[in-house]
């Protein structure tokens, strides 16, 4: 049963396509920007969070990811901050399996720093959700404090424990940082794939500015990962897909799967089926351009959705062919100046 109410749009929307011919299926879900981690590559240590009056209600959420299920999204992706931290956030989560339950929607997921999911995991399964995604930078805890700057590693493990004993798919996440968890590859994968898990390396992205490294300090090539587990394993490029950006390979030693995400050293634009929604209900339809469209405004101006439906429409006829990332020592500015946080991470 439906734990929101609201007067849909009259008539059944058309699929949201963008001027490239590149069908919208995916949206990521923002409903905090804060988080009980810092980590050094995502926020700054003192944020400055959101006032709440400026969040979306979880009713608004509701309304707003039904709107682009109607539209042909398939896959939702509840992001933060750190998700699990906003209060009732399972309240979202029981409303949205209706899609679910209807077909219309194929997966509902989210991205965790598995602080909370020692707490969450098993309602969450029971609401439909298959797989999550958990960032995990580090298998050493003196390390892992020094990235989160406030994280137990202890109970993330456990967090990631919980999750697969409630018959959940979970994905490590780690992003590749140079001078930092290079010696971690390895040990990353044979953890990761020991329990079952596959596990993926991103690379740093322009967005924000920190109180901590450089950008360019931070950053490091996929290709120098990639490089770094051949020497321990055999990869074998595989067609698996999971809907997002990830170009998949396969260890023969273990079986598992290594997913890569290449936004500097290939960008993946071209086949881009993803947009974004903040917190505060700024659609981006870009993680690289600043070009947004506020759908906050039609949410609050209207009890039903027709005004919604035109915002997200006209935003989609701007999506943009690609992103404008850079990562050099003559662009020390972010390409993005907004936090990975503030986005959705």
């Amino acid at each position: 049963m439906n734990a929101f109410t609201h007067k849909p749009a009259a008539a059944a929307p058309a699929p949201l396509v963008d001027p490239y011919g590149r069908a919208v299926s995916y949206v990521r879900v923002s409903v905090t920007d804060r988080c009980d981690f810092r980590c050094v590559y995502c926020m700054a240590e003192h944020m400055t969070f959101l006032p709440r009056k400026d969040l979306l209600t979880l009713e608004e959420l509701d309304r707003m990811c039904s709107a682009f299920v109607a539209r042909g999204a398939k896959k939702l992706r509840i992001t933060g901050g750190e998700p699990l931290v906003r209060h009732d956030v399972m309240k979202l989560f029981r409303g949205l399996s209706r899609h679910l339950v209807s077909g219309r929607l194929e997966e509902l997921t989210l991205t965790t720093n598995g602080s909370q999911l020692a707490r969450f995991a098993s309602a969450l399964a029971d609401c439909g959700v298959r797989r999550v995604n958990v960032s995990l930078d580090t298998l050493d805890p003196a390390r892992f404090r020094a990235l989160t700057r406030t994280g137990d590693h202890a109970r993330v493990l456990a967090g990631v424990d919980a999750a697969l004993k409630a018959g959940l798919k979970v994905k490590l996440n780690a992003v590749a940082l140079k001078g930092v968890n290079e010696d971690e590859f390895v040990p990353l994968v044979r953890f990761a794939h020991a329990r079952g898990m596959d596990m993926t390396f991103i690379e740093v992205m322009p967005l924000g500015e920190l109180d901590g490294p450089a950008r360019v300090d931070q950053y490091l090539a996929m290709s120098a990962v990639r490089d770094r587990l051949g020497e321990a394993f055999t990869l074998d490029e595989i067609d698996y897909r999971t809907g997002g950006p990830a170009r998949y390979m396969r260890a023969g030693e273990t079986g598992g799967r290594i997913g890569f995400i290449t936004p500097m050293t290939h960008n993946f634009c071209e086949s881009c089926n993803r947009v974004r929604v903040t917190c505060t209900g700024t659609l981006y339809m870009c993680l690289g351009q600043e070009d947004a469209a506020d759908l906050r405004a039609p949410l609050r101006e209207s009890a039903d959705d027709q005004l919604l439906h035109a915002a997200i429409e006209e935003a989609i006829r701007r999506k943009p062919k690609g992103h404008d990332f850079i990562i050099d020592r003559a662009t020390q500015t972010p390409a993005v100046s907004r936090h990975m946080s503030m986005t959705g991470g």
